[in-house]
């Protein structure tokens, strides 16, 4: 096994763990609280959120596990066989569907429609509380899971690789 595989592969066992625990933290408690405040208090602050998560470290290591990820099956399936190259092409996956496919394809549309909401509007307040907490919440659970699972498999692929 290749240095560069055995360090891009802990980076993303890591970036995985980082990334899945701030889902977590949305979906345990995060929402919940801003749920619990007036609406156009927990409007206003997912708006803000929604803005400032472009700006921090969570951005590169939530973008950077794409390559990273397309990286590691290109290596599992041309470098590896059996249960290894299955675990981490598999965890790979997991990554790029469940938590990246998800985001792009529910989670986005939901903030960039939240975003074009004014505060203070019934309609914004309906949407908040009936499609956008409920629905979004969800949606982050799953990438929550996603991430979970993809740890758990790199970390097993990791593993058989060792032991292989």
């Amino acid at each position: 096994m290749s240095l560069w595989f055995l360090v891009l592969i802990q980076i993303a066992i890591l970036a995985n763990a980082f990334v899945g625990g701030v889902f977590l933290a949305f979906s345990d408690f995060i929402m919940r609280s801003l749920a619990n405040t007036s609406d156009e208090a927990g409007v206003e602050a997912m708006q803000v959120i929604n803005r400032e998560v472009f700006r921090w470290v969570f951005m590169v290591l939530f973008l950077g596990l794409v390559p990273v990820s397309l990286a590691l099956i290109g290596y599992s399936v041309s470098q590896l066989s059996g249960p290894a190259a299955m675990l981490l092409t598999l965890a790979c996956l997991t990554y790029l569907i469940g938590c990246f496919g998800v985001t792009i394809f529910f989670n986005v549309p939901m903030n960039e429609a939240l975003a074009g909401m004014e505060i203070s509007n019934s309609t914004t307040q309906d949407y908040w509380t009936q499609t956008y907490v409920p629905h979004w919440t969800f949606w982050n659970t799953v990438r929550t899971l996603a991430c979970a699972i993809s740890s758990g498999l790199l970390l097993s692929g990791l593993v058989w690789t060792m032991h292989a």
